[in-house]
């Protein structure tokens, strides 16, 4: 009789993540998704007041989590926090800035601001994930949450788009360092979610147009829409999937 092919699992059971940014949007969809597949998740952010609301919030639903408080522009502080939290199997970086305007009329302080977070927190964050996780001995999966405008260019958004182009260098040069240690790097491109970050463009209409104008699917990103993709690339059912960019663009890079 034909033995027939068992689809790995995506059970994160036993498993320890680490979110940064988890508590909004994108990142908070990220710290429930691999809560809801059985892993215990830390949540890294920079406010008390946030953290402690979410993590009260997911223990109530029954979930394993526990927040510290760091920042990701403090480079030795949060890889300290890493570190001192560490065993790692799973690290997902969903910290970002933005900050729109036409390329002549930007400053270097908006810059600045913009590729300390995007660029040089997400980084440094996943290499100190990653030299936590060879320093246990463990494989694992490390997941940053970029852009669909890591592959395209957008109105307005030439500095994040030059942060989230730089995020996709280093995942692939991450994935074939880490490669040998069994250590995947991947990223996440969604399209425009609708979270707290997004709240200035969803209010402009002629905004709103060219959004709709550019996604096949007709409609613009929830939350829930990254959940799924979180446990896939954070699980067993992911295994040979490194160095790539999930596309959760509705279409829009399509053309």
């Amino acid at each position: 009789m034909t033995e027939l092919p068992k689809t790995p699992s995506f059970s994160l059971a036993g498993r320890r993540a680490l979110v940064i940014g988890g508590t909004s949007g994108i990142g908070l969809g990220c710290a429930v998704a691999l809560a809801e597949a059985g892993a215990c998740v830390i949540i890294m952010a920079r406010r008390k007041d946030m953290l402690d609301d979410v993590i009260s919030a997911m223990m109530t639903a029954g979930f394993t989590a526990e927040g510290i408080v760091a920042d990701i522009s403090d480079i030795e502080a949060m890889k300290a926090a890493i570190m001192e939290i560490r065993p790692l199997d799973i690290f997902v970086n969903s910290a970002g800035m933005a900050r729109h305007s036409p390329a002549i009329d930007t400053d270097p302080a908006q810059f600045d601001a913009v590729m300390d977070v995007n660029l040089r927190g997400a980084f440094f964050a996943s290499a100190a994930a990653a030299k936590a996780m060879i320093n246990d001995g463990r494989t694992g999966s490390i997941i940053n949450i970029s852009s669909q405008m890591a592959v395209v260019g957008g109105i307005d958004r030439s500095v994040y788009a030059a942060s989230k182009h730089a995020v996709e260098g280093f995942t692939k040069s991450m994935a074939i360092e880490l490669g040998p240690h069994g250590i995947r790097v991947n990223t996440i491109c969604p399209t425009f979610v609708r979270t707290p970050l997004t709240e200035q463009t969803f209010s402009q209409p002629a905004r709103v147009k060219w959004i709709e104008d550019k996604i096949k699917l007709n409609r613009v990103g929830e939350v829930e829409d990254i959940m799924g993709a979180v446990q896939f690339l954070a699980s067993d059912a992911s295994t040979l999937v490194t160095g790539s960019a999930l596309m959760i663009d509705g279409g829009w890079t399509a053309d």
